[in-house]
């Protein structure tokens, strides 16, 4: 297996806001597509999307996917309260020996979403 996250949706009712708001805290260019009555802008590497389509419901109670932040995750915390998100779960240090930190946020379109990273 090559990697464990085939594909992730993050769904948005505001679509440009949704893709400034991860653009600006991943410092990412997402590539963005138009489909008649759906939306998708394609994070890097193939792994998921943000999603504007019918039935698309952004939720906190919904599934949890972790963003890999590498050595960011501090930088990372400061950009999602600067761009609309709210820190729900601090910067804590999982208590594994070598595996990191994590964070849980809400985006700004009311997902709840978690970073990880390394320090």
């Amino acid at each position: 297996m090559e990697k464990f996250i085939s594909w992730v949706e993050v769904p948005a009712v505001d679509f440009d806001r949704a893709v400034g708001f991860y653009s600006n805290v991943f410092k990412l260019d997402l590539e963005v597509f138009d489909c008649e009555t759906e939306k998708m802008a394609c994070f890097p590497g193939g792994e998921g999307a943000i999603s504007f389509a019918e039935g698309f419901r952004p939720s906190k109670d919904g599934v949890l996917v972790s963003f890999n932040t590498g050595k960011d995750i501090d930088g990372a915390i400061g950009r999602i309260l600067e761009n609309g998100g709210e820190i729900i779960t601090p910067k804590t240090k999982i208590q594994v020996e070598g595996r990191g930190y994590f964070a849980v946020f809400v985006d700004c379109e009311g997902n709840k979403v978690g970073l990880y990273g390394d320090e």
